[in-house]
């Protein structure tokens, strides 16, 4: 059986239009529908328009997107390589590398709170995901955002760092 899930969320940048589709067998399809149905609402009537525009026009940006994500990715992935005790897998299917951040702390809402407050990175706690202990983090952004977010991180993390960062004008402390 092959079941096919896709969405304009992510591939052209409208997450909140809420617009997506599932291609598979006809009863699986049937009893997916009466599932949702009783979950959530109908797109509206413009959400709809729009997302059939993206699908049937010009895909450059979509590529040229993808390129950029692809070059983000493997410098996130990297640089998170370099941090001692962290686990990094690389992303298949998303812009977030979620990584297994046990080594420093078992509380994910406790390290995303301290990487928030003393460093301004902002990751979303695994546990919210059922991954008690891993962070996920976007390269979503800039490529040099996402370098200066990891810096931060690996200064955060490392015992034997400075006692201040400095970055973009800010000076972060201990």
């Amino acid at each position: 059986m092959l079941l096919v899930l896709n969405g304009v969320s992510k591939q052209y940048a409208m997450t909140g239009f809420r617009i997506g589709w599932a291609v598979g067998p006809k009863d699986l399809i049937k009893v997916m529908n009466n599932i949702q149905s009783h979950q959530s609402g109908n797109p509206c009537s413009l959400s709809q328009h729009a997302a059939v525009a993206a699908i049937h026009g010009h895909q450059g940006s979509v590529r040229k997107l993808a390129g950029e994500l692809e070059i983000n990715r493997d410098e996130m992935v990297r640089l998170l390589r370099q941090i001692p005790g962290l686990d990094v897998q690389p992303p298949q299917g998303t812009f977030y590398c979620f990584c297994d951040f046990r080594a420093f702390d078992r509380d994910s809402t406790r390290l995303a709170a301290h990487l928030l407050e003393k460093i301004l990175v902002v990751t979303v706690p695994g546990v919210e995901f059922g991954m008690e202990g891993y962070l996920r983090l976007s390269y979503c952004g800039a490529i040099e955002d996402v370098r200066e977010g990891v810096r931060r991180i690996q200064w955060l993390l490392d015992p034997a760092a400075g006692d201040t960062l400095e970055s973009g004008g800010t000076v972060f402390t201990r």
